[in-house]
C-alpha cells in the first residue's frame, strides 16, 4: 500500500470515528481507538479540520465539520424543490404527453433531479441517468444564459450537424434564450430529438433550477412556440410558489 493511500485510509478511519460518535470525541480518544501514533493523529485531524470535515467545540473536542452541514443543507434544498415542483411537472406532462424534467446546476453543468416520463412509447427515456453536454441541452442553456454556470471557451463537442460548435455560436444562442425567455435545442444532442426549457427563480431573483420538456422532433418541432410559452408560464408559477413558501415559514 502506498503512503498516499495509507494516509487516506487513516484519515477516513479517524473521520468515521468522529462522525459516528454519539458525542464529541477527544484527541486522546481518537489515538486510543485507532491505535495510531499521536503525531499521525494530530496531523490528520489538522488536515480534516482545515477542510471542514471536523471541527472542535468550546472544550476542544472533535465533531463533524461544517462541510457536512453544507451538504445536508444543499440536499434539503433540492429535496424541497423537487417536492414543490411535482405539481408543475405533472401538469406539463398532462398537457404535452412528453418527458418532463427538473434540473439544478452543478459545478460543471446540470444535474437532473426529477422526471415525469412521456406517455408515448417513442421518446420515453430516463434522462436522469444520461449525461448530456450542457451546450446541447435546453436545461444546460438556461444555466449558461443566466450565468449560473460558466460558459465554456474554445471549440464545443459536436454531437450532430446541428450542435453549436463554438463559444460565439453559443453566446449568440444564449442571447436569444434571454430575449425569448426559454431555451430551445433542435436536434443538437441527438438527431430526431428536440427539447425546450425555462428558468425557475428563487427568492433572491436568481435562477435556481430549470424545467424542461423533450421529445421526438416530429412531434415537437411544429409546436416550439406553444411549448415554450407553456414552460415559461409553468416555471413562473413554480417560482412564485417557492417565494410564497419562504415568506410563510
Amino acid at each position: 500500500m502506498s503512503n498516499g493511500t495509507q494516509s487516506i485510509d487513516r484519515a477516513a478511519e479517524i473521520l468515521s470515528l468522529v462522525v459516528k460518535s454519539d458525542d464529541p470525541i477527544s484527541y486522546t480518544e481518537v489515538v486510543e481507538s485507532t491505535e495510531l501514533a499521536r503525531s499521525t493523529v494530530s496531523r490528520l485531524l489538522s488536515a480534516l479540520e482545515r477542510n471542514g470535515l471536523v471541527e472542535r467545540d468550546g472544550e476542544g473536542l472533535y465533531r463533524g465539520g461544517s462541510l457536512f452541514a453544507t451538504y445536508a443543507s444543499r440536499f434539503d434544498r433540492v429535496e424541497t424543490l423537487v417536492t414543490a415542483a411535482d405539481p408543475t411537472l405533472q401538469r406539463l406532462s398532462e398537457e404535452t404527453g412528453e418527458t418532463v424534467n427538473l434540473a439544478v446546476p452543478s459545478s460543471t453543468g446540470v444535474v437532473q433531479v426529477a422526471q415525469v416520463d412521456s406517455t408515448f412509447v417513442l421518446g420515453a427515456t430516463n434522462w436522469v441517468d444520461v449525461e448530456v453536454p450542457a451546450h446541447c441541452s435546453a436545461l444546460g442553456k438556461i444555466m449558461y444564459a443566466f450565468e449560473i454556470i460558466p460558459v465554456p471557451s474554445g471549440r464545443l463537442e459536436r454531437r450532430t450537424p446541428y450542435t453549436l460548435g463554438s463559444r460565439k455560436e453559443l453566446m449568440d444562442n444564449l442571447a436569444e434564450v434571454r430575449e425569448r425567455g426559454y431555451a430551445l435545442v433542435h436536434e443538437e444532442f441527438e438527431e430526431g430529438l428536440d427539447a425546450l426549457a425555462a428558468p425557475v427563480y428563487g427568492v433572491d431573483g436568481s435562477v435556481v433550477a430549470a424545467v424542461g420538456i423533450s421529445g421526438p422532433t416530429m412531434r415537437i418541432a411544429d409546436h416550439h412556440e406553444t411549448v415554450g410559452k407553456l414552460l415559461v408560464d409553468e416555471a413562473g408559477l413554480l417560482s412564485r410558489s417557492l417565494k410564497r413558501k419562504v415568506t410563510h415559514r
